[in-house]
């Protein structure tokens, strides 16, 4: 008899052997438990990164031993805490999970010190840094301001396409929202195809799926289109109408990391992207009516 190993099976030991590893390399002392006199067990008991995580013994016991259960995000963060896990680890953890984490905090390596500081510089010039899978990595303070404001999301929500398909704001400032978003869903499924079984990949196809009948019905019809150069039109709810060039300069392969600008293509563009990159902070300003367009 043949035993045929899924990925799933294959993801599901992976991830009880890290958690194992990691547990056993963390001393009680670490995490403010009592070492005791008669532990045997190398760093920390099962039963305390249960007590630590605020989940169930027996539950985090069928973790380690690669059971098929399903973890949330907010476990995985506790988990995350309670083992002392930096920033690549926890981000391994999520991963082999097959979720998404709600509070990234591995720094992306393009996004450099330097990289950052040409950000700002290219004020009043809207632009960001993003992946192929759209999550904008960085971004200046134009770009914050362009569509939505960027500063008042919470990190996993900062992608382009999550954005497009979801929030208010953002799609009441694109100009033909139902052909823009088409044509950011046939540019996602192009670029999806090199990553067909990573998890983030996939939990951004889940939540997108889950939330939005516009994308599912946009997805079904399998359309693909490639990166490109092209004018745009936003109708900022600041500054008005913008007529802008959007232009990718990759970072790397073309299918990692990306410079994102828009250059405005007419000289009242240029103005009214100075004035956006002049508003006071959003606490205390309010959109201007429409009759700026």
């Amino acid at each position: 008899m043949t035993t045929v190993t899924t990925q799933s099976d294959v993801r599901r030991h992976e991830l009880a052997d890290f958690l194992r590893s990691r547990r056993e390399r963390i001393t009680p002392e670490q995490v403010g438990l009592p070492r005791g006199r008669r532990r045997r067990t190398p760093g920390l008991r099962r039963e305390e990164v249960a007590q630590l995580s605020a989940v169930g013994v027996t539950w985090y016991t069928w973790l380690e031993q690669a059971r098929d259960i399903q973890v949330s995000p907010q476990v995985l963060d506790a988990l995350a805490r309670a083992l002392l896990l930096d920033p690549s680890e926890r981000s391994h953890l999520f991963a082999l999970a097959g979720s998404l984490d709600p509070t990234p905090h591995a720094p992306c390596p393009s996004v450099t010190p330097a990289l950052r500081a040409m950000l700002d510089q290219l004020g009043p010039i809207p632009a960001c840094v993003q992946n192929s899978r759209y999550d904008i990595l960085a971004y200046n303070t134009t770009y914050g301001r362009l569509l939505c404001d960027l500063d008042a999301l919470p990190p996993e929500d900062r992608n382009c396409l999550w954005l497009a398909f979801t929030h208010a704001d953002w799609r009441a400032a694109v100009v033909d929202v139902a052909e823009v978003n088409r044509t950011i869903a046939a540019k996602f499924r192009a670029a999806m195809a090199e990553h067909l079984a990573e998890p983030a990949w996939k939990t951004l196809l889940a939540r997108l799926e889950a939330e939005s009948a516009e994308f599912r019905e946009v997805w079904a019809r399998h359309e693909v289109v490639g990166q490109g150069t092209k004018t745009k039109y936003i109708r900022n709810a600041h500054v008005g109408l913008l007529q802008l060039q959007h232009t990718n300069l990759w970072l790397g392969p073309a299918a990692g990391p990306r410079l994102v600008t828009y250059v405005p293509v007419d000289e009242e563009s240029r103005t009214r992207l100075e004035r956006l990159e002049r508003l006071e902070p959003r606490s205390t300003r309010s959109p201007l009516s429409t009759a700026a367009v």
